[in-house]
């Protein structure tokens, strides 16, 4: 898919709109959270994972419980 997109000003920012069969390839919709990450090709749009914020805060649990170990690992 090669499309174009146009800048656009949103109040004091900046914004793009997705054409929709943008927002069917990403399997998003209207409302939802994107995920953007820099990559050496450029810049990379995903959907987010559905169970994230799940594992993020399993990961922050365990960080927190093992924090002096990791402390002395990363040493």
């Amino acid at each position: 898919m090669n499309t174009s997109l146009k800048i656009k000003k949103i109040g004091n920012s900046a914004g793009i709109i997705l054409p929709k069969e943008v927002l069917a390839h990403l399997n998003a919709e209207v409302g939802e959270t994107l995920s953007l990450v820099t990559t050496p090709r450029g810049i990379e749009l995903s959907g987010e994972e559905p169970d994230f914020e799940v594992q993020m805060a399993a990961a922050r649990e365990v960080m927190a419980r093992r924090k002096r170990a990791l402390r002395e690992l990363a040493k």
